[in-house]
């Protein structure tokens, strides 16, 4: 009887094992995604070779706006947005974000890009 007894607590026992085998949760770990990075600056028209030909005029409309010397500025700006593809951002300065805008430069050596 004892005998009987054990058995039928082993078949029990493997029975429960068994079907708690079957359902048990998946587990799916993800990596955390990246966070995007934030930019001064939205980086169309101001990277080289981000800006089309016909986009140069408005660009160096806003380039152009605080000087004094708006024509020469003008004419100088679109000559070098139609060689390099972009505009720095702003008025004045920034002219990192365009290195083929920031290294023209004139026959005595000063800045040919406004």
């Amino acid at each position: 009887m004892a005998r009987k007894l054990s058995i039928v607590l082993i078949l029990f026992m493997l029975m429960f094992v068994s079907d708690a085998e079957k359902h048990k949760p998946e587990v799916i770990i993800r990596p955390p995604s990246p966070a995007p990075q934030p930019q001064p600056f939205p980086l169309y028209g101001f990277t080289q070779g981000s800006l089309k030909p016909q986009d140069c005029g408005p660009r160096c409309t806003t380039r152009c706006s605080k000087t004094a010397f708006k024509k020469q500025c003008m004419f100088f700006c679109q000559k070098c947005c139609a060689k390099c593809l972009c505009v720095p951002p702003g008025t004045y300065g920034n002219k990192e974000f365009c290195p083929c805008y920031n290294e023209w430069k004139t026959k005595r050596g000063g800045p040919k890009c406004p």
